[in-house]
């Protein structure tokens, strides 16, 4: 069942781009993963916790999926709600649901599995406690 609207706290704006669509006439499938990426790093790069070109430290996606509800189209501009589901020691696992303008119910949503890694080193480190808290923010509402 889709997710609906009121379920998520923050929500991240896109523009759907004519290069989105596919011969059928709608967005293609493979997008809607680009817009969960989209939504999730440019709040983390608005909330200060990364920077993608200079952070020592970033977070790579590990596991991503994708339920489908409704199609989305060129032009329309995306609602995408994001929420924590967990944060581990080194993971966060998000929940994104992506909406038409004004829809209450959720057009696609999907999981999305990010660990911080050592930029270097690509390997697992932990998540700091400032940064935790301001993941704490994604929480689903109350």
């Amino acid at each position: 069942m889709p997710t609906a609207r009121n379920e998520f706290a923050v929500f991240r704006q896109i523009d759907t781009r004519w290069m989105d669509v596919d011969i059928y006439g709608h967005v293609n499938n493979v997008q809607y993963l680009s817009f969960f990426d989209t939504a999730v790093n440019s709040w983390y790069v608005e909330k200060g916790l990364i920077d993608p070109a200079r952070s020592n430290n970033i977070f790579l996606v590990v596991e991503t999926g994708c339920h489908y509800f409704a199609e989305l189209k060129f032009p329309e501009t995306i609602d995408a709600g994001i929420r924590s589901l967990k944060i581990g020691s080194s993971s966060v696992i998000y929940e994104i649901a992506l909406f038409k303008e004004n829809e209450t119910e959720a057009a696609a949503q999907g999981r999305f599995v990010h660990v911080l890694v050592d930029r270097e080193t690509r390997r697992p480190i932990r998540i700091p406690d400032d940064i935790r808290k301001v993941l704490e923010e994604l929480g689903a509402p109350a």
